[in-house]
């Protein structure tokens, strides 16, 4: 089927409870401005994508999942949120822990990924990152920024963050800091929500908070490219309006994906196909 894509208008941004990130209740969105009309979007001249299923592994479904990532070893890195619960784990795709560390009970745990031998992970409010080994996932640094963390990935020798608005950040992926910010655009129109990232090449992946489409966009130029929907993946999670599709992980050597869900049982690993 097409894309049934919807943009967050600013009045649906703030009026939405962020189950992306919010534990306790609405918050509004840090970015106001508005977009364009569903129909304006629906129009986009943009290829449009769906999802096809050719595996399924086991998931922990504790796991309220805000970053999740391949790394270069084949092994799961996953992020997860929830003040109290945050923590960071490595796992293999059969579900074997490897390794994990849990965040202060104070912070809620955001996007990560991984650069080399070690790895950063968001915090949603506390506009903390941490840099972890990759290995044993011990804090070896913090690095403050400003606004809200939510998706992360690498590429290069830069990172791409998003914040949940329409813009993404470029920051350097030894130090953080912030080089520049772009704008993500779908038929010339800001996209709001932008959440959790996956790099590839040249184009950024992106879940969409409160959407079951995932963006591809142009790393260069913050242009959606592409529009992949999604809905068709059984969400098998215990039935509540917060256990939603987010987690987009690229399988390193190939053209597939794993896209997984806040406390979903299952990682499905699937290709991407034209929509029908």
């Amino acid at each position: 089927m097409g894309s049934r894509f919807v943009l967050l208008t600013a009045s649906a941004l703030a009026a939405a409870t962020l189950s992306s990130c919010s534990p306790t209740g609405p918050v509004t969105g840090s970015s106001t401005s508005a977009g364009p009309a569903a129909e304006t979007l629906r129009e986009a001249d943009v290829e449009r994508l769906s999802v096809e299923i050719v595996d399924i592994h086991p998931f922990d479904e504790t796991s309220f999942t805000q970053g999740l990532e391949v790394d270069e070893d084949g092994a799961l890195l996953v992020g997860t949120g929830q003040r109290g619960e945050s923590r960071v784990y490595r796992s293999t795709l059969e579900g074997e822990k490897l390794a994990s560390a849990d965040l202060a009970p104070e912070f809620f745990g955001e996007g990560l990924t991984r650069v080399g031998d070690h790895l950063w992970q968001l915090t949603w409010q506390s506009g903390v990152a941490f840099r972890r080994d990759a290995d044993t996932l011990e804090e070896t640094g913090r690095v403050d920024y400003p606004g809200e963390g939510w998706g992360l990935c690498a590429r290069g020798d830069e990172l791409i963050m998003s914040d949940g608005t329409d813009q993404l950040r470029r920051l350097d992926a030894e130090t953080f800091a912030e080089r520049d910010r772009f704008r993500v655009t779908l038929g010339g129109e800001p996209v709001q929500g932008v959440n959790e990232l996956e790099c590839v090449g040249d184009e950024v992946y992106a879940n969409v908070f409160l959407s079951t489409d995932i963006l591809r966009i142009d790393a260069a130029t913050g242009a959606v490219t592409g529009v992949i929907d999604a809905s068709t993946l059984p969400n098998n999670a215990t039935p509540d309006p917060d256990h939603v599709l987010n987690g987009i992980a690229h399988v390193p050597g190939t053209g597939r994906f794993l896209l997984g869900g806040k406390r979903w049982p299952d990682l499905y690993e699937v290709e991407l196909v034209p929509a029908g």
